[in-house]
């Protein structure tokens, strides 16, 4: 039996490309807030939480916002997130390859660094800026929080 065609929606937003942009875009503003680099193992939680509109849309407006208490005023997000993780990890692992490939991402240790530019002239569409919008918030978030273990434990996700 042959697998169901993906929606052109759906493969383009599980493309190589797209995944490392959101890990450069991300792992860019995290070392601008801590002055070190993403954990890689990381990229496995940012891309299902920007990726899926329903997720990318419930992230708090500011910071300030402990990930402890987003967490318990969206238990239905965090109830879906590990089994949405774990369905996109080829696709992580993929993004991770085309970002390493094309230097838009380096590994330093454990932690990935990004590398971000907009080729001149190119003007960003509204959902790809609202993407690339919230990787760059999960990044200051991110850097808010103590531990990588600490994020996983909070998110419901097994390393």
């Amino acid at each position: 039996m042959t697998e169901p065609a993906r929606s052109s929606i759906a493969a383009a937003m599980l493309n190589p490309a797209l995944v490392a942009t959101i890990l450069a875009t991300t792992a860019t503003t995290y070392r601008k807030e801590t002055g070190r680099g993403l954990h890689w193992a990381l990229a496995f939680v940012v891309v299902p939480m920007v990726l899926h509109r329903g997720t990318r849309e419930a992230l708090p407006g500011t910071t300030t916002t402990h990930l402890a208490a987003w967490v318990s005023r969206n238990p239905r997000i965090r109830a879906a997130l590990p089994a949405r993780a774990h369905t996109l990890v080829a696709t992580v692992r993929a993004g991770l390859r085309f970002g390493l490939t094309t230097r838009a991402l380096t590994i330093e240790g454990d932690a990935l660094i990004g590398v971000t530019k907009k080729p001149r002239g190119y003007v960003i569409p509204d959902e790809l800026e609202e993407i690339l919008g919230r990787a760059r918030f999960l990044g200051r978030w991110l850097a808010k929080t103590d531990s990588t273990a600490t994020i996983f434990a909070l998110l419901g996700v097994a390393p």
